[in-house]
């Protein structure tokens, strides 16, 4: 590329930069959201900011408590849209943070219909939040380096030395004791403090034949860069991004398993702008914000709605194992949710095994 070019494409940048800042800086609104990082990509965000004329900003943030935390520590009204993992909605109905939803302008018929989940959604017959994502933790691994079928058993990461210092765990205890707890016959629906001690012994098995403990974008990095091949924890928000450029990255759902997430999408109670919020969460659930929302540059995951199969291309459908949804719902089961006490153990256990 010749110096003329790159300076040509660097003013083209800063100019369409500086008019995006123009554009936000003249709009009517502003709506500010708390949100996981898929939310930031700005292929999401500015059609819904051009349509209605309004800037949105954008808090990221990682694990509900931290998200609790930020509420904690704000005026009522400071913030508009809430998004949350979707085992943590009864949490957020019980603190009396979210607003009911009108559910008659909700595309509840066209979830997949393991996402309802009325259970977590629903108090007294209205609606407080609505699945907008969902994927699996399970495991991510270079298929030219590792031999599938040695995967379809999770028990190989535990129980066998053939794949030891090239594996990475992924840094969040809930879902990677989850699927310990499922490769060992456990429902994670159930877990006691009984539970413990074998899922214990079982993870520091893995460490022992693990390279690294590693957050997001490191433990993705490591397996990306050949640093490792196998990574736990993972699953098509590793690698469904990255499958077009290497497709030797790959991932399995094995025959015990594994963990399903999903996130959830509401308005916070005290926000001054319920109607527009509400917008943005019609907008992110409509088949051509569940498409960009799932290929999103931070990671890739399923869309909650499944019209969103006719916006995504065949090679994204793909990489999503589209067609194999039926049955990775029917054999994943969702994360523990366990309460304070039980938590308190788990976290405790999951600092001994990083200590390990």
């Amino acid at each position: 590329m010749t110096d003329r070019i790159r300076t040509l494409k660097l003013t083209s940048a800063l100019v369409l930069g500086t008019l995006a800042m123009s554009q936000q800086a003249l709009a009517t609104e502003e709506l500010n959201a708390l949100v996981w990082c898929d939310h930031t990509d700005p292929a999401l965000i500015e059609p819904f900011e051009k349509k209605f004329d309004v800037k949105v900003n954008l808090k990221e943030y990682e694990g509900t408590g931290a998200a609790l935390a930020i509420v904690e520590q704000s005026q009522p009204g400071d913030w508009d849209v809430f998004v949350i993992d979707g085992v943590d909605v009864p949490r957020a109905i019980e603190a009396d943070l979210l607003a009911p939803l009108p559910a008659d302008e909700l595309p509840t018929d066209d979830l997949f219909p393991a996402l309802v989940m009325p259970e977590n959604h629903t108090k007294d017959g209205e609606v407080y939040a609505i699945s907008e994502k969902f994927g699996y933790n399970t495991i991510s691994f270079n298929k030219a380096k590792v031999d599938p079928a040695d995967l379809n058993d999770m028990s190989v990461l535990w129980s066998s030395d053939k794949y030891k210092g090239k594996i990475a765990i992924y840094d969040y205890y809930l879902p990677v004791m989850g699927m310990v707890a499922v490769g060992l016959g456990k429902e994670t629906s159930g877990l006691t403090s009984d539970d413990l001690p074998a899922i214990k012994e079982t993870l520091f098995k893995v460490k022992d034949n693990a390279k690294l403990v590693g957050e997001v974008v490191s433990s993705q990095t490591a397996l990306a860069t050949g640093e490792v091949d196998i990574l736990v924890g993972g699953g098509e928000w590793v690698t469904a991004g990255l499958s077009a450029d290497n497709p030797d990255l790959d991932w399995v759902l094995p025959k015990q398993g594994g963990m399903r997430w999903s996130q959830s999408i509401g308005v916070f109670k005290d926000s001054g702008k319920k109607e527009l919020a509400t917008e943005f969460v019609k907008y992110i659930l409509s088949p051509e914000g569940q498409a960009k929302l799932a290929t999103s540059s931070c990671y890739w995951a399923m869309p909650a709605n499944a019209k969103a199969g006719s916006v995504l291309s065949d090679q994204q459908k793909t990489a999503l194992r589209w067609d194999d949804q039926e049955a990775y719902i029917a054999n994943s089961q969702l994360y523990p949710a366990p309460d304070a006490e039980l938590d308190a153990e788990m976290q405790d256990a999951w600092t001994e095994m990083l200590q390990h």
